[in-house]
């Protein structure tokens, strides 16, 4: 089912397993970044996060890059000041990390500057092998942006994120994968086929509540102590324990069948 983004900038899909596919379109331009596309991307993710069909986002690219960064058709004017109220250095709102449903980055060419900072957000990122990957924006009079220096670091640790930050250099899909940027190298057009399939088994063998609740944990998991963590893994257990899906996880594994699960994210999730 086509989905109405208001903008051609971002195209949206929602398939019959629940998987949602947002795919940047400007390819005259390498998809660089429009404040359209940001704002629709951000208004698909706070739909995916309350509506039950969805459940797993993939993120992609109309062939032949994935984003290329900034526009740059109006020249050196792109970063010129705007009204300092108005600025955020992170244009889609909110970011994936944020939202309860899995949101996977199929990178599947060029991703530069904000067209990888963005892709950082996401909980999974494969990405091609042969494309042009970087955080550029030193070399271009400005500054890395969309929480890079909070995301980044938590990936790959801060030694290689200060040599990707600091130096904006370029690199390949191999070398994303060496750094701990990606989980997945392929083919530029094994990308999303790749990606649809792990957004596949996700929506389909995860129980909905059981999988934002890890990846809410993960995405908070560095401003925790190790008991805090252990107490917030006891609460979440107590709340799902006894519960459907909970015994239809274990029935349908024996019974080796797929499962039928009826929690929902919306009316099932706990207080924090």
């Amino acid at each position: 089912m086509k989905l109405d983004t208001g903008t051609t900038d971002l195209l949206c899909e929602l398939r019959d397993d629940g998987v949602l596919i947002a795919t940047l379109n400007r390819p005259e331009t390498r998809n660089a970044l429009s404040a359209a596309m940001g704002r629709a991307l951000g208004d698909i993710y706070k739909m995916a996060d309350t509506n039950d069909a969805v459940r797993v986002v993939v993120v992609t690219g109309t062939p032949p890059a994935f984003c290329a960064g900034a526009d740059f058709s109006h020249g050196a004017k792109v970063f010129e000041r705007t009204e300092v109220a108005e600025f955020s250095s992170n244009p889609v709102n909110p970011p994936a990390w944020k939202i309860r449903k899995p949101v996977i980055a199929a990178i599947n060419g060029h991703a530069i500057g904000i067209g990888l900072t963005l892709a950082l957000h996401c909980d999974l990122r494969f990405i091609a092998r042969d494309a042009k990957y970087g955080i550029v924006q030193v070399r271009r009079g400005i500054l890395p942006d969309a929480m890079s220096h909070w995301t980044l670091p938590r990936l790959v640790g801060v030694a290689k994120a200060a040599d990707i930050l600091l130096t904006g250099r370029t690199f390949n899909g191999t070398e994303a994968v060496e750094l701990g940027i990606a989980s997945g190298v392929f083919a530029n057009d094994e990308v999303l086929p790749h990606a649809l399939e792990v957004a596949h088994d996700i929506a389909v063998n995860t129980a909905p509540v059981s999988v934002a609740l890890s990846k809410r944990l993960l995405w908070e998991s560095f401003a925790m102590t190790a008991e805090q963590m252990n107490q917030a893994e006891s609460d979440l257990h107590v709340h799902l324990m006894g519960r459907a899906d909970a015994r239809e996880g274990v029935t349908s594994f024996l019974e080796r069948r797929e499962p039928k699960w009826s929690l929902s994210v919306n009316e099932d999730w706990p207080e924090f």
